[in-house]
C-alpha cells in the first residue's frame, strides 16, 4: 500500500512539474537581434539599423506562436558582444522598435541619458498594448535607433534581447 501510496504521489509531482515547466516555456519567450555599430558612426546623430529577429522556436524548426495570445513585452535588455569587449559609455540613446517584415512598427522599449559603463544595461518597457499580431508573423523585424556620445574607435556589436510574455490560445 504504501509503494502505490508512493508511486502517486511522485507521479503527481511529476505531472505538475511537467505542467509548470511547459507553462513557463509556452509562455514567456525571447527574440534577440544584433546591431553592428561601426566606427564612422557619428556622434550626437540618431542613427537606424534594421535586423530580423531569431527566437528559440525557429532554431528547432517550428513556430507555436498561433498557440498563444495576448502577447506583451516582458524584458529588454542590450549587451556589447564584441570579441574584445567593451561597455555601453558610448550609447547617449537607443529605442527598440519591432514590426511585421517591417510593417505596423511598434516601439517596445528605449532608454535615454545612458550612463552606464557596464556591458549590459536593462531597457525601459514601453507598454503598447498587446503585440500578438507581429509576434505572430513569420517574420518579426527589429529597428534599433541609437544615438552615441563619441564616435567609437571600433566597432561595437550589441545584442538586443527581448522576452515577450502570453497566455495559452484555449
Amino acid at each position: 500500500m504504501k509503494n502505490i501510496f508512493l508511486t502517486a504521489a511522485i507521479a503527481s509531482a511529476a505531472l505538475v512539474s511537467c505542467g509548470t515547466v511547459q507553462s513557463l516555456v509556452q509562455n514567456t519567450f525571447p527574440y534577440t537581434a544584433n546591431v553592428l555599430i561601426s566606427t564612422g558612426v557619428p556622434a550626437d546623430k540618431e542613427v537606424s539599423s534594421t535586423a530580423t529577429a531569431s527566437n528559440v522556436q525557429t532554431w528547432f524548426g517550428g513556430n507555436n506562436n498561433a498557440q498563444i495570445k495576448d502577447v506583451r513585452i516582458s524584458d529588454a535588455k542590450v549587451s556589447v558582444v564584441s570579441p574584445s569587449g567593451g561597455n555601453l559609455s558610448a550609447l547617449k540613446s537607443i529605442k527598440v522598435y519591432i514590426s511585421s517584415n517591417g510593417t505596423g512598427e511598434k516601439l517596445v522599449a528605449s532608454r535615454t541619458n545612458i550612463s552606464s559603463s557596464s556591458s549590459s544595461l536593462n531597457l525601459d518597457l514601453n507598454d503598447t498594448g498587446f503585440l500578438d499580431e507581429v509576434v505572430k508573423s513569420s517574420g518579426l523585424t527589429v529597428r534599433t535607433v541609437y544615438e552615441l556620445k563619441n564616435q567609437t574607435t571600433s566597432d561595437m556589436n550589441l545584442k538586443i534581447a527581448m522576452n515577450f510574455s502570453s497566455v495559452p490560445a484555449k
